[in-house]
């Protein structure tokens, strides 16, 4: 089964509330090593998703696209193939740690397209790049201010660019069946935690609302949930956050040792049987274009 994620001494803290205040490049879920290799994992999965919607987004040889919270940059090096040498990725995020692997991971792969930039999404900078297209992956429901941050993206594109970005709709319809109450639990926390540091996990249908307020035209839409069990390869994608997941809140101060100790040891017992399924959190995939003339 593996030991548990037992850290330091306990912290009797409160399970909803973020007493350690992050880093100004830090956010929610971290950004260390093991992040970097989690979020590896979790692009492996989404892969297959990601790539077939910027094939119907249109995503092409020869364009400039921004990768929007662009993480340690596994898409970017995707991106990076699509667009080939005619073309030009710029790669944003607020992590030096992050950009940094996305630099090395570039020169390494012979990506000469790749330009990281630094920036705080959180102030919604983004430079007015004319840009053909932009990805983002579960940036939205970090940020605090999401529509400033749309706005900035609009500006970002060239009239007639195209969006796409996966966001969540339904957060805690992440779970386990048969029930695993201390799984529930630790979504619950998860969601309260990330609000407290000034997200919002179902962030989807906001951003719905928004779009055609702020000059978008919306392309297309699809919800994106799976029920796997733990032989299926999704699986792995939640699977795969939970001993981090754990860990984050422990350091956060938003779960204490024992609590954590206890869901993964449940975890473990759940993902040995074979009979189990988890049903993933709910996705939302939207493609949007800016409109051709400004408003």
């Amino acid at each position: 089964m593996g030991p548990g994620p037992r850290l330091a001494t306990p912290k009797p803290t409160s399970l909803v509330t973020v007493t350690k205040p992050l880093a100004d490049d830090d956010y929610v879920l971290g950004t260390g090593d093991e992040e970097v290799e989690r979020l590896g994992l979790q692009h492996l999965v989404w892969r297959p998703r990601s790539t077939d919607a910027w094939r119907r987004a249109g995503f092409t040889v020869g364009q400039h696209l921004i990768d929007v919270g662009c993480g340690p940059g596994y898409a970017t090096l995707d991106l990076a193939a699509i667009v080939g040498p005619t073309g030009r990725i710029t790669a944003v995020d607020r992590s030096r740690h992050f950009l940094g692997v996305v630099d090395a991971r570039s020169r390494h792969h012979g990506f000469r397209n790749v330009s990281p930039l630094e920036r705080d999404l959180d102030d919604a900078a983004l430079p007015e790049l004319g840009a053909d297209g932009v990805w983002c992956r579960w940036v939205f429901a970090f940020v605090k201010r999401p529509r400033d941050l749309l706005v900035a993206i609009r500006n970002a594109l060239k009239p007639g660019g195209v969006l796409v970005f996966h966001e969540y709709f339904n957060y805690a319809s992440l779970r386990l069946i048969p029930t695993v109450p201390e799984f529930d639990a630790f979504v619950a926390t998860v969601m309260s935690s990330w609000r407290a540091s000034g997200g919002e996990p179902d962030i989807g249908p906001d951003l719905l609302r928004w779009l055609p307020e702020l000059g978008f035209r919306i392309v297309e839409t699809r919800p994106i949930v799976d029920l796997v069990s733990p032989r299926n390869f999704v699986w792995h994608w939640p699977g795969g956050f939970v001993r981090s997941g754990l860990q984050r809140l422990v350091e956060l101060g938003s779960m204490t040792n024992a609590t954590a100790d206890k869901t993964w040891e449940t975890f473990n017992a759940a993902a040995a049987n074979p009979h189990v399924q988890m049903c993933t959190p709910g996705v939302l995939e939207v493609i949007a274009a800016r409109n051709d003339i400004d408003d």
